[in-house]
């Protein structure tokens, strides 16, 4: 399960690597426990051994030896731990102790101690053996020591003070913990006071955060907060200028409908009325173009980074179709429409809808901008890498420094020529940008007029000859 709490974040990859840290240093300390509980338990033995040794006399042509009571007072604890001893003269002969107490497992030099672990009578012992030098003792180089003790009071010893260390250890992970929470909770203290600004901020207000009381590791979120409020500002400014001009483009046709109804219902001539009728007429489909516009410009600017479902279209296919819906447009101008293509599929990858309509508004648009008698042409053909879409009139044209903002909503360089709504251009570049498409415009080599050309990413088939384009060179919009 995925953690979305920062805090729990934050305190996790703190206290996971603290707790194996403490771990670790548990287990150093348990094994530094047992060696120094093990060097005070050889010490004691030692000690024993040596206090023995100390006790060995050579009476009577005799080695005597008297265990003294401090050589065994030295292991006195609540353990209740027993001890043993022996000691062997040189030709293996038992001078006092337990006979079968285990031998080393070599025999130390003199003055050297061997310290072993074995098992004697059912219980683990501690097992000392020291060789004492005996000067003077005809055939007695050296006396072995054993002392022998079992382990009650060693483990004891080693597990109190790993005991000690793990209760300190505890003790000062939990006062991290504590501070740990406190400085998370102090740290984390200037997000929730962002937060509670941010809170605050009546709806609508798109003012900028300002940055000064902000630590400089959320400055970058401040920062990015205030870019995507700028942007929503300026996207917000655009909707509604869209709104005021949607209102005023379909107030004006609904002003003339409604005009033209009260004409209507007020003249009793059946001639007037029928003018009126036929006026009426074009007004619902001037409005109707309108609305559909409108749509589809919303349905293209919501597309943009979120494209609909694409496929592999023909380019020539499309363009006909559309050429042969606004056929009875052109033959009402008295307009020469045209389709250039090689004969050949060119495919490119987009929304069949939204390519339809994108040739659609752009031979719509150079079919109400040309005058009668003009010439429209619609070129298809194919470059190395891309499908290229060529629209070419011979109307009015547009000036170079007017060519940048065609391509604004209602925007009409040529009002009194046309009864466009404004909206073809803006919705040919939202399609195009749905479709990774580049828009450019240029005019023709002699006379007047205007060629957009958009140039799509082409889908190459190695069955299908590609036919390359003759372009001239545009100037790219930016």
């Amino acid at each position: 399960m995925k953690i979305r709490s920062l805090r729990t974040q934050l305190l996790l990859w703190l206290l996971v690597p603290l707790i194996l840290f403490v771990g670790f240093n548990i287990w150093v300390t348990y094994t530094n426990a047992i060696e120094m509980a093990t060097v005070v338990h050889d010490r004691m033995l030692l000690g024993s051994a040596r206090i023995i040794a100390e006790q060995i006399r050579y009476e009577d042509d005799v080695l005597q030896v008297v265990i003294p009571p401090a050589a065994l007072e030295l292991f006195q604890s609540d353990s209740h731990d027993r001890v043993y001893y022996r000691v062997v003269a040189a030709n293996g002969r038992l001078l006092a102790g337990q006979i079968d107490l285990p031998n080393p497992l070599h025999i130390p030099r003199n003055e050297e101690a061997v310290y072993f672990n074995a098992s004697f009578r059912d219980d683990p012992v501690r097992i000392v053996a020291f060789s004492q030098p005996m000067f003077g003792v005809p055939g007695q180089e050296s006396v072995l020591i054993e002392v022998a003790q079992t382990q009650h009071s060693y483990k004891a010893l080693s597990d109190r003070m790993w005991e000690h260390t793990v209760l300190q250890q505890l003790a000062i992970l939990a006062l991290v913990v504590f501070l740990l929470l406190l400085g998370l909770r102090h740290g984390l203290a200037p997000m929730m006071r962002l937060r509670d600004r941010v809170r605050r901020r009546k709806p609508g207000t798109l003012e900028e955060l300002d940055t000064a009381p902000v630590p400089i590791e959320l400055a970058p979120l401040v920062h990015a907060i205030n870019d995507y409020v700028q942007r929503l500002d300026d996207h917000m400014s655009a909707h509604g200028r869209f709104i005021a001009n949607a209102s005023h483009q379909l107030r004006t046709p609904l002003t003339l409908l409604n005009t033209q109804v009260d004409y209507g219902l007020r003249s009793s001539d059946v001639k007037t009325k029928d003018a009126a009728l036929r006026a009426i007429n074009n007004g619902v489909q001037h409005g109707i173009r309108l609305v559909n516009q409108l749509l589809t410009l919303s349905n293209a600017e919501t597309r943009v980074g979120h494209p609909l479902r694409q496929t592999d279209v023909n380019l020539p296919e499309v363009a006909q179709r559309v050429l042969e819906k606004l056929a009875t447009l052109a033959q009402t101008k008295n307009i020469d429409l045209g389709l250039e293509f090689a004969g050949v599929p060119i495919m490119v990858r987009a929304s069949p809808f939204m390519l339809e309509e994108l040739v659609a508004n752009l031979v719509d648009n150079a079919l109400r901008y040309t005058p009668a008698g003009g010439r429209v042409t619609v070129a298809v053909a194919a470059t190395e890498d891309a499908a290229v879409l060529r629209v070419e009139d011979n109307g009015p044209g547009i000036p170079c420094e007017e060519r940048e903002r065609v391509f604004e909503r209602f925007y009409r360089l040529h009002e009194e020529r046309s009864d466009g709504s404004g909206l073809g251009l803006a919705i040919v570049r939202e399609i195009a940008l749905a479709s990774h498409a580049e828009i450019t415009l240029s005019s023709p080599p002699a006379g007047s007029g205007l060629i957009v050309t958009i140039s799509f990413p082409a889908v190459k088939s190695p069955d299908i000859p590609m036919p390359l384009a003759d372009l001239a060179n545009p100037a790219r919009l930016p």
